[in-house]
Order: C-alpha cells, then structure tokens, then sequence
C-alpha cells in the first residue's frame, strides 16, 4: 500500500509541513534559500552573519576538544566543531632516514574521509577532496612546528616516523580547521622512548627511571586555522557549513600562531565579486574588494583565536 504526498501530508502538524516545505525548497533552489537567510542577516543555522556591526562568537560554531581519547595512540585528540567531529591518533615508528636528511626524522599527516561521515563520500580509495586535505595539512604542519632533526635516533641509521592521522567520524563543513585543531592537540601529548642514541623495544613509560620523552614544539609556529567563506561575491560566512561550503565563490584560510601572528594565507575558488562599478575598471575594483575581504578575515581571525586561546588553552 502506498500513500500520496496529500494522505502523508494529512499527518503532519502545522509546524511539520512548514519544515517540509522549507527542506524542499532548499533542497531545489539551495542558493536561493541561502540568500534570503543572508539577506536577513541570518544563517541557516542560525548564527549571524559577520559584519560591521557583529563581529562576536555568534558568527562560529562552538568548538570542543578532548584530548587523550584513544588510550593505543602515542598521542591523541578528539575535536567538534560545530557538528563536524574529527578524531586524531600519533602513531610513532621507527624507519631509516633519507640520504640526503640523514639526521632528521619524518612527520606523515593524513586525513581520511570515509563513508560513514557523510552521504557524499563512498567507500573505497582516498577521495580527491581527501587528498588535497592532506597535502594543505602537510604543508602547514611541515612549517617547522616540530624539527625533524628532533626525531632523529642515529644519524643515518635510525630515525622517528610520526603518522598523524586524522578520521572524520561526521562532515559537516570546515573539516580542514577541526582536523589541523585536531592534530595541533595530538601532538604535543605524544609520548615515546627517550633513548635518542639506540633503538629498544620497549613501552614509554615502562621504566620509572626513564619517562618517555614528549616532542620538541616550537610554540611560535604552532599553526591554528580560520576558514572564511564568500558567497555571491559580498556576504563573509566565518566556519561554513557543508550545505554552506557547496554554493561558496571562494574559501579563505587565515592560519595564525599562538600570539595571532600570520604564518599562511590560502584561498580556495574564483575570488570575490568583480562586477564593475562606476568610475573604475574591473581589475581596480576586484583588487579592493578582495584587499577588504582578506582584511576583515584576517581580524575576525585574530579576534576568533583570543577567544579559542581562552576557552580550549585557557590562557
């Protein structure tokens, strides 16, 4: 037995039907429904917008870090941003060092996207959106945050592996901020061997005469992200959403160190809005706008990391 649109309809309160009309609607004009909630200064999910007027925490979603939650890893952390949640585990191994770095270790970041997080991504190879996660991460964690050098066991001969990998248990927009969140906290509370000068087989910590021995981090180059997006060329969406991230122009990344100073600025699709306007060419007016944008981004940032400082550091 099947029942028509009308006979489901007839079960459904006053407030479910508005829902229903409002999933729908989104669902056929996604753009259309995101504008007229921007247009009111409001976002989907209900945060505001960032503007001249409001630029204060209700722009991003609420952040949650947890760390030490897979007790098997040297090192690890859990991270909610929003709805988006990433797991991060260090595994330590030992390996040979390259010829030409023979006193230096490695640093192997890696992000997996699998099927259970999100509807769009299927089981199977690394997704493309997946490597490219991983490369940016590479990039940024590979800026000197830990030196290698400290990972070398003997010149030559032995040397630490870390592999930093980081699941998406749910996707729900700005994976790369919560997954570099995520692998910034594993890291400094991996532990291994102290023994710098042999390798041995045995636990950290096993030996209350040798306590295992934390990596070396420069804390002026630890990386903290900041994703903006733009959508329809004006509206700034600090932290978007997945159905947000889908219809944006472009995605701006702003990574700060501890003390708010810039070490990496990316930006993801065609740029802000190049229409002309009067009196000035197209080339002037887009290097304005996107000289405006790029500045505000970079002080809502600063502005978003005093607040992060204070809650996930508490300092």
């Amino acid at each position: 037995m099947f029942l028509r649109s009308t006979d489901v309809n007839s079960f459904l309160s006053a407030a479910e039907k508005e829902a229903l009309k409002a999933a729908t609607f989104q669902r056929l004009h996604p753009q259309i429904y995101l504008k007229r909630f921007l247009e009111e200064k409001i976002r989907p999910d209900g945060r505001s917008i960032a503007d001249d007027e409001n630029e204060d925490t209700h722009a991003w979603r609420n952040v949650e870090v947890n760390v030490g939650s897979i007790t098997t890893a040297s090192g690890s952390a859990l991270v909610r941003l929003g709805n988006t949640t990433v797991v991060c585990g260090v595994k330590a191994e030992i390996c040979e060092p390259e010829l030409d770095n023979s006193d230096e270790g490695f640093l192997v970041p890696n992000v997996d996207l699998p099927a259970l997080c999100s509807p769009k991504f299927k089981t199977g190879p690394p997704t493309e959106e997946a490597q490219v996660l991983s490369e940016r991460l590479n990039e940024v964690l590979g800026n000197g945050m830990i030196p290698l050098s400290s990972l070398c066991i003997y010149p030559g001969k032995s040397a630490w592996v870390l592999y930093v990998d980081a699941t998406v248990i749910n996707y729900d927009g700005n994976v790369f901020d919560a997954a570099l969140l995520a692998m910034v906290f594993s890291l400094p509370h991996a532990e291994f061997e102290p023994e710098l000068n042999r390798t041995i087989c045995t636990r950290p910590n096993s030996d209350p005469l040798k306590p295992a021995r934390k990596l070396i981090i420069e804390e002026d180059l630890v990386p903290l992200s900041f994703s903006f997006g733009v959508f329809a060329g004006s509206y700034l969406l600090p932290d978007p959403t997945a159905s947000e991230e889908s219809l944006l122009d472009t995605t701006i990344s702003i990574i700060l160190n501890t003390r708010a100073r810039i070490l990496a600025l990316s930006q993801l699709g065609t740029g802000v809005d190049k229409s002309e306007a009067p009196g000035q060419g197209v080339a002037d007016i887009s290097y304005t706008r996107e000289a405006d944008t790029l500045a505000r981004c970079i002080s809502l940032a600063k502005k978003r990391k005093a607040i992060i400082m204070k809650k996930v550091y508490d300092t």
